[in-house]
């Protein structure tokens, strides 16, 4: 758990203060989290909750995320460190076809993220602890703190706003399916339907 806190943070770290590509850089650490965690603990998916009610909950909530995600960025455009900060986000796509993002995003970045997160971090603690709901409050802590060195304001922001919904969902539904969903979700919105202006990423 630790290890993988400090390959985050140290990932982020790199990719801001080296100037390199998070797909270079973030997306293998990311993958490669996913599958340790795999291999430490395997994971009860949907414990407590229905498969079918998790995955629609875990979908709601994407789509609620992402509609809240424009509607913030709209209404703190005028915040132009925010703004330049978003536009950086997306332009970390390195010119990537939208499939390839999709791809690397769907495939590689995100499930890993929660396999690790969600998957194992927040179910240790929470046995460790023998408490969900603190376990769930570290966990999302730990999961903003890991995502600070970034030095990306869009990228924190979505951390404690996206962290807290993910964490909650992995505490309402005992495991990481419905995180992974609504994950999945989001990330699929945010990269088709980006939340600025394209014009403002090409240049």
């Amino acid at each position: 758990m630790v290890a993988g806190f400090a390959a985050q943070a140290g990932a982020w770290w790199f990719v801001a203060s080296r100037r390199r590509g998070v797909w270079r850089v973030v997306t293998p650490v990311l993958a490669t989290m996913g599958l340790a965690a795999l291999l430490v603990h395997r994971p009860a998916w949907t414990p407590r909750v229905d498969a079918a009610a998790t995955v629609a909950a875990g979908i709601a909530a994407g789509l609620a995320l992402y509609a809240g995600t424009r509607v913030f960025v709209v209404v703190v455009r005028p915040w132009e460190t925010f703004r330049r900060h978003s536009i950086a986000m997306y332009a970390q796509q390195e010119g990537a076809p939208l499939a390839a993002a999709l791809a690397l995003s769907l495939v590689l970045s995100v499930p890993g993220e929660e396999l690790f997160w969600r998957g194992l971090f927040q179910p240790e603690l929470a046995d460790a602890l023998e408490s969900p709901a603190l376990g769930a409050l570290i966990a999302w802590a730990a999961y903003v703190a890991a995502n600070v060195p970034s030095r990306n304001l869009a990228i924190v922001a979505g951390a404690v706003v996206g962290g807290a919904a993910w964490s909650g969902l992995g505490w309402w539904s005992g495991g990481p399916l419905a995180p992974l969903v609504s994950h999945l979700t989001w990330t699929a919105l945010m990269i088709s339907f980006p939340v600025v202006r394209p014009s403002e990423i090409r240049a």
